[in-house]
């Protein structure tokens, strides 16, 4: 089939093909994400050391996202994903055995990689395969389907860890990698794969960069400043729960119901986004954050932190699939892999950086002045998520 036959796929056509297995993917990596400190704090490392560890998670997806871009563009997506697979489960086996922090930590990082090339390789299929007017909808749903992945994932994988110790996580995102890697090999193939033809001239990734560069610089910042508002939101929110003496289980809690609104608004986001412009979810969504975070030093107790988590999961529901969408929208027809990665580059950096802004605005300051800087970014990434995206047309 041809490219322009797959632009007449609906999202329901594409669920067995795309959704499922990324859903199966996410769900497997999600249930180690919790206990990879654990472990690391098993091995003897101290809590500094330990969350350095974790973070080398979003280290791999930094740094995997430019190769996966070329990977993709040379070899299409499955194969890229498929080799993702091969490495991500030797991955998981070093985590589970590692004698020494230093070879976990290359495990973890490893394991990042392998997550940036399964996303990059959605994101890039997505892009050609949907008609321009479900566009939307369609990466706010592959943002959804990962969402719920990431969420269930640790309670399967606590169920596991009850039989079997820190070993049943592992061995649940063993599981979950291992059938995400069967469906894609059972079903059919996706009508479009993004592979150059033989013989054809390949893009240069930095000749694509250079091209794109204005789109980059500018779109591009903003899109860092929404992933690292996402990531302080999932750091700032316990952090503020501990302070406040609050126990594990309220914090979990209010946690778990932020993160739950979250899930339920990624395909209104998409469709508000398809029907009346990337900006009516954009700005409303980075503001949204930018004000929860402002707020958060006024929340005295539970019922301050729980609407406060609330607000955050509704501006961070409003924004599924929102970088994503962008990102398809900018992307060119020539070498679409290759600048996909770049851009998804933007996020990843943002992703990572958002929590080390809190952990340092915090040490020379307070954990308060953390959330206003935060909450700051948020409404300036609304101001240039405003200027920057072409308003939709009549």
């Amino acid at each position: 089939m041809t490219g322009t036959a797959a632009q007449g796929q609906t999202l329901r056509q594409l669920g067995p093909t795309v959704y499922l297995p990324s859903a199966v993917f996410s769900t497997g990596i999600g249930a180690v994400a919790p206990v990879i400190v654990l472990t690391a704090t098993g091995l003897g490392a101290n809590p500094a050391v330990a969350a350095v560890v974790a973070g080398l998670l979003g280290l791999g997806q930094i740094s995997g996202s430019l190769p996966a871009g070329v990977m993709i563009s040379r070899v299409g997506e499955r194969r890229t994903m498929l080799a993702a697979s091969a490495f991500a489960v030797p991955a998981l086996l070093a985590c589970m055995f590692a004698p020494n922090v230093l070879l976990l930590g290359a495990a973890v990082a490893l394991l990042g990689i392998c997550g940036s090339a399964w996303a990059l390789s959605r994101h890039a299929y997505l892009t050609e395969a949907v008609r321009p007017e479900l566009r939307a909808r369609a990466m706010s749903t592959l943002g959804g389907v990962g969402r719920i992945g990431t969420f269930t994932g640790p309670f399967l994988g606590a169920g596991a860890m009850h039989l079997a110790g820190l070993d049943g996580a592992y061995l649940v995102a063993i599981a979950g990698v291992s059938l995400a890697t069967v469906v894609l090999i059972v079903l059919p193939p996706v009508p479009h794969d993004r592979a150059v033809p033989p013989g054809a001239e390949r893009p240069r990734l930095w000749t694509i960069i250079r091209t794109h560069q204005r789109t980059l610089r500018t779109l591009g910042f903003a899109v860092l400043l929404v992933g690292a508002l996402r990531a302080s939101r999932q750091t700032i929110l316990p952090l503020w729960g501990v302070s406040l003496g609050l126990s594990p289980a309220t914090i979990g809690l209010i946690y778990g119901v932020s993160g739950g609104i979250d899930m339920l608004l990624f395909y209104p986001a998409g469709k508000l986004m398809d029907r009346h412009g990337r900006r009516a979810a954009a700005v409303p969504a980075m503001a949204l954050l930018g004000v929860a975070h402002t707020l958060l030093p006024f929340a005295g107790g539970v019922f301050g932190l729980a609407a406060v988590g609330v607000l955050m999961g509704v501006g961070n529901g409003l924004s599924a699939g929102l970088v994503m969408t962008l990102g398809a929208d900018a992307s060119p027809s020539a070498g679409r892999a290759e600048f996909l990665g770049a851009w998804r580059l933007c996020s990843d950096i943002g992703q990572g950086g958002g929590p080390l802004l809190i952990g340092a605005i915090t040490a020379v300051a307070t954990l308060s002045t953390a959330a206003v800087a935060v909450g700051g970014s948020g409404l300036l990434a609304a101001f240039l998520l405003h200027r920057w995206i072409k308003p939709q047309r009549s």
